[in-house]
């Protein structure tokens, strides 16, 4: 099994290699959020758990001798692949909310 929490720390999700999650715990004040929003968030932090899981599977086979060519045709995800996409994605999770309101 493999765990991953939400930046505040609010959302835990544990899940199969694959990122199927089997528990999930989210706090109170999550379930405020819009459905769609707590939603997404769940979905995003499966598909980290998978490729963290992925990156995990990658390194077993690579410390059992596995060749680069073979690794690459695992489909397994590469560390700087992995790495690309956890800060696109943080980066769209930093995005404030747009506004009619501006600044004074």
């Amino acid at each position: 099994m493999w765990s991953v929490t939400s930046k505040s720390g609010s959302i835990s999700i544990e899940t199969t290699e694959q990122g199927l999650p089997v528990g999930i715990r989210v706090e109170q004040d999550e379930l405020h959020r819009p459905p769609a929003e707590l939603a997404a968030e769940i979905v995003r932090l499966c598909r980290q758990s998978a490729n963290r899981a992925g990156l995990a599977r990658r390194a077993e086979l690579a410390a059992a001798g596995l060749s680069s060519d073979v690794l690459a045709l695992t489909g397994l995800p590469k560390p700087e692949d992995v790495a690309q996409q956890e800060l696109a994605e943080e980066a769209e999770y930093e995005v404030e909310p747009q506004s009619w309101l501006r600044s004074v």
